[in-house]
């Protein structure tokens, strides 16, 4: 199982990112898929979850609003789309994989199962 997130950059405070993260090795359909941060000297922060079949999704409330997680089964891609960013979303950004099924929110990293390589995403105020 390989998970790979890009998308990253540098972005002015109010400008917008999107981020992709492709999956590989086995069929993805029943897993949850999430996205985190961690900023410097952090612990890893929870920031979107969605089910593959895009009709659940969970998110932080810091970001509620402003990001948007989005499922494309057929290629096997999770996105991020960021928009109205703030210094404060500055981070590595990771996406992961949890192998059970069932939806409740996952706000725990420890929850996952796999963990893609992190985008930088720094925002410039």
């Amino acid at each position: 199982v390989q998970l790979q997130a890009s998308g990253g950059g540098l972005v002015q405070a109010g400008g917008s990112l999107r981020l992709s993260c492709a999956a590989s090795g086995r069929t993805f359909s029943s897993y949850i898929m999430g996205w985190f941060r961690q900023a410097p000297g952090k612990g890893r922060e929870f920031v979107a979850a969605i089910t593959w079949s895009g009709g659940r999704q969970d998110y932080a409330e810091s970001v509620k609003g402003r990001f948007t997680i989005s499922s494309d089964d057929a290629k096997n891609t999770v996105l991020l789309q960021m928009n109205s960013l703030k210094p404060e979303d500055t981070a590595v950004y990771y996406c992961a994989a949890d192998r059970q099924s069932m939806w409740y929110a996952r706000h725990d990293p420890n929850e996952y199962d796999y963990w893609g390589q992190g985008t930088q995403v720094t925002v410039s105020s």
